[in-house]
């Protein structure tokens, strides 16, 4: 088998003359048409950054706010829950019988409302 590579001119053209300059106008053609789609398509990708960011940014304030806001009911509802075990602690410390004779009482109803 004999090889054609010495029959192929330096440039990678196989035809002679003005083909290398066709395929450099080609590239350049090609070269051009992808800046030209780059610059017109940045327009849009910042429009979207942007909007993206705006996105972004309103949902870590509202992030904070619902933290702020959850954190701010949560020391009420703790205060609230301290509150009724001191309430309950002082009425059964000072009525004893009473508050046994309430917890069998509903304890008694408990147990015929789980059957």
């Amino acid at each position: 088998m004999e090889t054609t590579a010495g029959n192929i001119p330096p440039n990678g053209s196989s035809m002679p003359g003005n083909g290398s300059s066709k395929l450099d106008k080609a590239s350049s053609a090609v070269h051009s048409a992808i800046d030209e789609a780059a610059r017109k398509a940045k327009p849009a990708i910042d429009r979207a950054a942007s909007i993206a960011h705006n996105a972004a940014d309103k949902m870590s304030s509202a992030g904070a706010q619902t933290a702020d806001w959850v954190s701010a009911k949560g020391e009420s509802l703790s205060a609230t829950q301290k509150k009724l075990v001191e309430d309950t602690c002082t009425y059964v410390s000072a009525n004893p019988l009473k508050s046994l004779a309430m917890a069998v009482a509903a304890g008694y109803l408990l147990s015929k409302i789980l059957k």
